[in-house]
């Protein structure tokens, strides 16, 4: 019997919650001990508790201790690791950690920090990617010339979109359709890109109507080597989120995929990119493509690929940066069925998205062989505002987009998570929509709908109460949330 011999003895993971335990399950997988950082409120989360070892940083918040560089490498060092995975999110796409990482001896499991920093500013990104014959869209730059900005602007035509040169998410964003509110809308996107990014330059770009979102997973050796595999759907989106991903994409004619794919593995490889890597494309109905941008790390939606090629993307992150190569050659990556992914967050659809705080006082999870729910819950659990809404994806596979539709529909119905409002409804809502059903998707599908999904939404309103009731007539729940605590519940006449 054949036994690799693990690359490394120890990983700190650089990160929190789902993906800290999904990467986790893998480290375990390959026989490499994790190591769990938390804030002192996160001191008996789930991905503390699956770690190997765990150690506590600090910080004057949670969000502020995940991103406190220094800290966390001199964590590492003390336990003793090796590498730092990032996952995604907090110090991910950030080329000073990753050089500092560097710096310390350490493994960075992700992209060399030149990389990052090509790729992670969108304009070096656009300009590179055009120098490789990767198409794309117009843009104009601002100067600091007002007027040749929006006489340039007029030339390229409007819709144009408004965006930040650094970061993402949505975050500094913005689409305007005349001259008129060009000036404002640029000056709104710098300020809400220097908050949120530290770096108030922006760009505009041509604006496709109703484009669909195609990204394509590259994996590089970083010496000139790349392979792709194959596209993900990412077009349902809700203000520039995404919230339903798909492998592949809907009814995509071959050479185009062909193309698309060759595209963004050419342009990896010509960035000598190392690692695991995302090629993000915009795609018009006229079926011309352009480049948006690249996202140097493991993405949200890494497991649709991962169920429709049967290879852990997690492993792979770890064999490249560990200098074992790229797992298979490009004629060897086969693509099986359909997967389905679902971002399950803690927001009320009924109130605008309003982020949900609680606790989870009920959770049931489906159990079925062709399902991945990536999580970190529990019941007890507190939800706070202190990390990201996203709580949990929910992923489906089979044997074609049909049944992957009806797989996705049926667990998001079975899925319970009571004590604090979540999503969970609206994304059933969206996958039996007849538009979504056809594969009518594009970037603007929930605001074209958006009345359609609510009225869907305000009939389940009902079945949640029912579920409600149903669960207290369930002993063990009933005592969970009704029960008094020890040692209160030995005290005679105790109140609250």
């Amino acid at each position: 019997m054949n036994i690799r011999t693990p690359p490394f003895e120890k990983v700190l993971i650089a990160n929190r919650g789902e993906i800290a335990t999904r990467i986790i399950r893998t480290l375990r997988e390959m026989g490499i001990c994790s190591v769990a950082i938390h804030h002192r409120i996160e001191r008996r989360s789930r991905h503390v508790e699956a770690a190997d070892e765990a150690i506590e940083i600090f910080g004057e918040t949670p969000v502020s201790a995940h991103l406190d560089g220094p800290q966390i490498i001199a964590a590492a060092l003390a336990q003793g690791a090796q590498a730092i995975h990032p996952g995604y999110g907090f110090l991910s796409e950030n080329a000073s950690f990753a050089r500092s990482v560097r710096e310390a001896g350490l493994t960075f499991i992700g992209p060399d920090a030149e990389t990052i920093s090509l790729m992670g500013d969108k304009i070096s990104a656009r300009t590179f990617a055009e120098a490789q014959g990767v198409p794309v869209a117009p843009s104009v730059i601002p100067t600091g010339d007002l007027g040749a900005f929006i006489h340039a602007a007029e030339r390229i035509g409007f819709p144009l979109l408004v965006k930040a040169a650094a970061g993402g998410g949505g975050k500094g964003m913005s689409i305007v359709r005349s001259a008129d509110g060009l000036a404002e809308a640029a000056r709104i996107a710098a300020s809400e890109a220097e908050r949120y990014f530290g770096d108030g330059r922006v760009y505009a770009e041509r604006y496709i109507e109703r484009p669909r979102h195609i990204e394509v997973q590259v994996l590089g050796d970083g010496l000139g080597n790349a392979i792709h595999l194959f596209e993900r759907e990412c077009s349902v989106q809700r203000r520039f989120q995404k919230i339903i991903e798909e492998a592949p994409a809907v009814a995509l004619p071959g050479p185009l995929r062909e193309e698309i794919c060759a595209a963004a593995t050419r342009l990896a490889a010509a960035a000598r990119y190392k690692n695991a890597g995302t090629v993000e494309f915009i795609l018009g109905a006229d079926g011309q493509f352009y480049f948006l941008e690249m996202n140097t790390r493991l993405q949200v939606e890494h497991p649709v690929t991962e169920m429709i090629t049967g290879l852990d993307l997690v492993r792979t992150q770890v064999e490249i940066a560990a200098d074992m190569g790229l797992p298979l050659a490009q004629s060897d990556v086969r693509s099986h069925g359909h997967a389905i992914e679902c971002r399950i967050c803690a927001e009320d659809p009924g109130r605008d998205f309003l982020p949900e705080i609680g606790v989870i006082d009920y959770l049931n999870v489906p159990s079925e062989p062709y399902l991945r729910f990536e999580n970190a819950l529990r019941e007890g659990q507190k939800i706070t505002a202190d990390f990201d809404p996203m709580l949990a994806k929910l992923v489906v596979h089979g044997p074609d987009r049909g049944h992957a539709v009806e797989r996705g529909i049926g667990a998001l119905r079975d899925l319970a998570i009571l004590g604090v409002r979540t999503n969970v409804d609206y994304l059933a809502g969206i996958l039996d929509h007849e538009a979504f059903r056809a594969g009518e998707v594009h970037t603007g599908f929930v605001a074209e709908h958006s009345s359609a999904l609510l009225q869907v939404l305000s009939d389940h309103q009902v079945l949640d109460a029912a579920i409600i009731v149903g669960a207290l007539g369930f002993r063990a729940f009933r005592d969970a949330v009704f029960s008094v605590p020890q040692p209160h519940a030995s005290m005679e006449d105790w109140r609250n």
